[in-house]
């Protein structure tokens, strides 16, 4: 017997119950995307990334940063309700996995993605 296809948005999953419903899944609000998408904004026009993805799943909503579509992701920042009371439900994570920065307050968090001017001074001469 053949299983049956369940296809979601632009993706399939089994109809086994790997499918999440949109009521459990976690998902961005308006405002939390508007933070997400003004710094996506201006590290596109500073020409450092060129693509993003948005996943919603059960347990994580996740905001992932490309520098190349083809490429995994530069950085990926994930919203985590149920480390709300803990560390904070959101975090930026590098390429290689690790925990760039951790909190409460997403606009507090996304921080750490803003590219530090370089500040140089000839000495001498």
């Amino acid at each position: 017997m053949a299983k049956s296809i369940v296809i979601v948005g632009n993706g399939y999953r089994a109809a086994s119950g790997e499918t999440a419903t949109p009521d459990r899944e976690i998902s961005w609000t308006r405002k939390e995307l508007d933070l997400l998408l003004r710094v996506y904004g201006r590290q596109v026009a500073a020409g450092e990334w060129r693509d993003y993805a948005i996943d919603m799943l059960r347990d994580r909503a996740a905001f992932s940063i490309f520098r190349r579509s083809a490429e995994m992701p530069l950085y990926r920042v994930e919203k985590r309700p149920a480390l709300a009371a803990k560390q904070g439900a959101y975090c930026v994570i590098s390429m290689t996995g690790a925990i760039l920065k951790r909190g409460h307050d997403l606009a507090q968090v996304l921080k750490v993605l803003e590219k530090k001017k370089d500040t140089f001074r000839l000495i001498g001469a």
